[in-house]
């Protein structure tokens, strides 16, 4: 668009700043290029959201395990290439191979269970003597136990009340099975895969990022970033240590008292330690039904080694394990994995609790400014009186 200017020379008005012969700007430079990155980064979302789960568990493992990698380095000379082989190697062998060969002896305890549920759906299945048996709540529970899944398809009209999916069609559920166990080997190789990159590039996209942040925070970023890592080095890693040694013992004292399918039990039990009251909720029922089903003894010796194995952890673990630069509250905390949990599955349990730290500490330091500048205020109104007798 061309102007003239009175009594001078016609000048070119552009919308976009750029050139000496601007004279007005309506969009400025910086504005269009932080819209196009945000625009860009949505844009990457969108596209690669099935990758977020693997890359995020990838970044757990690498910010839980930095330490001990550092350590590494050191002992094979700083060979970053050779270090995130060997750390690969680590990782496989100390967590995905346990973890799998517990799938396995899960997977197979499992079947027992939908065996019985497939046969109980099609001629329905009675109430267990020993469910009459628990005290106070028995005749209840077996009540409504021969309402909804005495008769034939109950289970079925159950589940398909609940979730949406009916029992009886055994082929789409092994479909499911296979097509879920194929995405968990495939999610699974692109988590080693990004861990390799973050073990071998960390440190320089560390620094990139520091680089970036302190244009957008200046002065605040190194604080807010540090959070991250340190809240997963301690909070997720401590819940993710517990969790992992309740199901472990727990575990143990389930085969031990004769508990049917012990290793589903201690998985089930480990990953409820991860929420506030859950490990205490699966041991006390694990004893209840050992009570009611006529073994006593075994019900209450894990009764009191459950409560026994709590105490020493919450009064002994716990506290040195869990905690960090953001102590969080009991509310956060649940809302992290609830939220974390609904959002994302399992991840949601470790991803839900660091987000819920930097909310927290976003809103400390803020709450923080914004005493500092009352507290200056007050103290500069306190001293202008002496200041005027001076």
């Amino acid at each position: 668009m061309i102007n003239r200017e009175p009594n001078g020379p016609m000048v070119e008005r552009s919308l976009v700043a750029g050139g000496q012969r601007t004279r007005s700007v309506l969009v400025a430079p910086n504005s269009i290029a932080r819209w196009l990155l945000v625009f860009v980064l949505l844009a990457g979302v969108y596209f690669f959201q099935g990758f977020l789960v693997p890359a995020l568990a990838a970044m757990i493992i690498g910010f839980a395990s930095w330490p001990l990698y550092r350590r590494l380095l050191q002992a094979i000379g700083g060979s970053r290439t050779l270090g995130a082989t060997i750390a690969i190697l680590l990782v496989i062998f100390f967590i995905v191979a346990p973890i799998s060969l517990t799938a396995v002896y899960a997977i197979k305890e499992v079947k027992i269970w939908a065996a019985w549920a497939i046969e109980a759906n099609a001629v329905g299945a009675a109430a267990p003597a020993w469910v009459l048996k628990i005290p106070v709540v028995g005749d209840t529970i077996a009540e409504q136990w021969t309402r909804y899944l005495g008769h034939p398809s109950g289970i079925g009209e159950l589940v398909q009340a609940i979730s949406g999916s009916n029992i009886g069609n055994i082929y789409k559920g092994v479909v499911f099975l296979g097509a879920t166990a194929f995405q968990a080997v495939l999610t699974l190789l692109f988590m080693l895969i990004t861990l390799f990159f973050i073990y071998r590039d960390g440190e320089t996209l560390v620094a990139q990022l520091d680089r970036v942040g302190e244009s957008v925070l200046p002065n605040r970023w190194e604080r807010v970033s540090r959070i991250v890592p340190l809240t997963i080095s301690s909070t997720v890693t401590g819940m993710a240590v517990i969790a992992i040694g309740e199901g472990i013992v727990l575990g143990l004292a389930y085969w031990l008292a004769g508990v049917p399918s012990p290793v589903t039990l201690g998985l089930i039990t480990g990953v409820m330690a991860l929420i506030p009251g859950g490990a205490p909720l699966c041991f006390t029922l694990v004893s209840i039904y050992l009570a009611a089903s006529g073994s006593m003894i075994e019900g209450v010796a894990l009764l009191a080694w459950g409560s026994i194995e709590l105490f020493i952890v919450d009064k002994t673990l716990r506290p040195k394990l869990v905690g960090g630069p953001i102590k969080l509250p009991f509310l956060p905390t649940f809302f992290g994995l609830i939220g974390g949990v609904k959002t994302m599955g399992f991840l949601g349990l470790f991803i839900g609790p660091v987000l819920m730290a930097l909310l927290v500490a976003i809103w400390r330091e803020w709450l923080h400014d914004v005493t500092t500048r009352v507290e200056t205020i007050a103290t500069a109104e306190l001293s202008a009186p002496i200041d005027r007798l001076d």
